[in-house]
């Protein structure tokens, strides 16, 4: 039987100790429920897109979507860049595809393309110039850093060459809207990081 000089503190140990075990297990089910794109690729692994009915396909690819949205904004790059998604992505339909894309493009995207069309046409090359420098930095990186990802394509530019004369030929916004789903797949990664660009307001300050 304890003293009653020595409950009070025995007391206060159980619920110190009660506080730091609920503190480990909520910070444990954080980290299990934060979505990495190593998750995201475990998700597509061990879910066979092929197999699935009409219902489940769909159910299957928002959740995708859902993953990908979750993602912090260097972890979808990433996945961009890695190309995570392409398996998945060649076995949707059309209509899969564009609803895929519009459903994991950044918010407020459309408006970007529209503020971005305004800008003069030096700006704009720059602005282009500078989101294609950057993922090649972030892709080389991951290319040093190794790992699980390897990204795709490493010897060639991000974009490719003819769809870069192309976009300012007619113009990124017209680009975009006439381009196929697989085409607008590969400028996604240049349209966040252009997004992310104009965001900061370097564009419209530029002499």
């Amino acid at each position: 039987m304890l003293s009653s000089r020595w409950r009070p503190v025995v007391y206060a140990l159980v619920a110190v100790a009660a506080v730091w075990s609920l503190a480990a297990l909520g910070f444990k089910i954080a980290r299990e429920a934060k979505v990495t794109a190593e998750k995201v690729t475990a998700y597509m692994q061990t879910t066979d897109l092929s197999k699935l009915s009409a219902g489940e396909r769909a159910k299957a690819i928002r959740k995708l979507a859902d993953k990908l949205n979750a993602l912090p904004y260097e972890e979808r790059r990433r996945a961009r860049l890695d190309r995570s998604t392409g398996r998945w992505f060649d076995q949707m339909t059309e209509e899969e595809k564009t609803q895929f894309l519009d459903a994991t493009m950044p918010t407020g995207f459309k408006q970007m393309l529209t503020a971005f069309e305004q800008l003069p046409e030096e700006r704009r090359k720059r602005s282009i110039d500078d989101a294609l420098r950057r993922l090649r930095e972030a892709r080389d990186q991951m290319q040093t850093e190794g790992g699980t990802f390897q990204p795709q394509g490493t010897n060639g530019p991000v974009l490719s060459e003819e769809l870069q004369a192309r976009i300012r030929t007619i113009g990124l916004k017209t680009f975009y809207t006439q381009s196929s789903a697989q085409t607008r797949a590969e400028l996604a990664p240049v349209l966040e990081e252009l997004q992310r660009i104009m965001e900061s307001g370097r564009p419209f300050h530029r002499r």
